[in-house]
């Protein structure tokens, strides 16, 4: 069963870390798979800035979790993961944004991430 659940972590850790290289070198090829229209100047800056940080931060987070056994690697994706998924429903609620399809993927891998936390991780 860890090997299922290391596997449930390692896929979208690796599937994060592409999407973040693929924000710093294809910005234009992956803006639109968001929904989004590149920006010009700061405007672009902030997207591939931003963007990339994210998705680096959330696969490199699962990874060194993973790796290291260490359950505080774990806490910083499911923080971002669970925080965007809110942002989501906020905007959804009061912005009148079109409810995104990727808070599904967000809530199981927060979820995924939380069990995967308490039995993978080889430390208390």
């Amino acid at each position: 069963m860890n090997r299922i659940l290391g596997l449930l972590v390692l896929l979208p850790a690796i599937l994060f870390v592409v999407t973040g290289v693929r924000w710093l070198v294809a910005p234009a090829g992956i803006a639109p798979e968001f929904g989004l229209v590149l920006g010009e100047g700061l405007g672009l800056s902030s997207q591939v800035g931003d963007m990339s940080g994210f998705f680096l931060t959330l696969g490199i987070c699962m990874l060194a979790a993973l790796v290291s056994g260490r359950r505080t690697w774990y806490y910083p994706a499911m923080l971002l993961l669970f925080l965007t998924a809110i942002g989501r429903v906020i905007a959804w609620l009061i912005h009148d944004a079109a409810l995104a399809p990727q808070i599904g993927v967000e809530i199981v891998v927060t979820l995924i991430l939380l069990v995967a936390s308490r039995r993978l991780a080889r430390e208390p």
